[in-house]
């Protein structure tokens, strides 16, 4: 089994909603998701999947000092239980305004500028990667980012919050 980002785009509603009932909240992210999770960070969808790309894009964005922690979220949802990998958690709407702000004006090219084998392996990321494949997994983990830009953008241009959880 993986562990697997998602991303799901809540309307403020929905999100006041999911923190006072989680359980209503999971039902409500894996009826979006069964809808129609994309991969391209498109501006109609409401959940994006970035595959296993999320633990080295957390220690791509912590390089570039991020304002807001996209891949893990920044509010846990009370009282709510692990939906995978963890408790799900969240960003307000001000935080995905702030996030897709960053998210615009910081080049793919310049996150992934300069990461080594070394680096990934000191900091024992999932999943490991072996030195001789560093650069492919780049270029998926900066494809995932690429996607998650416009998906910010969609999501800060109809005021959504966002629920982040690793599944």
């Amino acid at each position: 089994m993986s562990m697997i980002g998602e991303y799901a785009r809540l309307t403020p509603a929905e999100l006041e909603r999911a923190v006072e009932d989680p359980r209503w909240a999971l039902d409500f992210i894996e009826e979006l998701i069964d809808v129609g999770m994309d991969e391209t960070g498109g501006s109609q969808s409401r959940c994006l999947d970035i595959g296993k790309a999320w633990d080295t894009l957390a220690l791509m964005l912590r390089r570039v000092d991020f304002p807001v922690d996209i891949v893990h979220g920044e509010e846990e949802i009370p009282g709510a239980d692990d939906w995978g990998y963890g408790p799900p958690r969240y960003l307000t709407p001000e935080q995905v305004r702030a996030a897709s702000a960053a998210l615009a004006g910081t080049l793919s090219n310049v996150l992934s500028r300069g990461i080594t084998a070394a680096e990934l392996a000191r900091a024992d990321l999932y999943p490991g990667i072996a030195e001789d494949e560093v650069g492919d997994w780049l270029k998926y983990v900066v494809h995932h980012y690429d996607a998650l830009v416009p998906f910010f953008e969609a999501a800060a241009r109809d005021g959504d919050a966002m629920v982040v959880r690793l599944d």
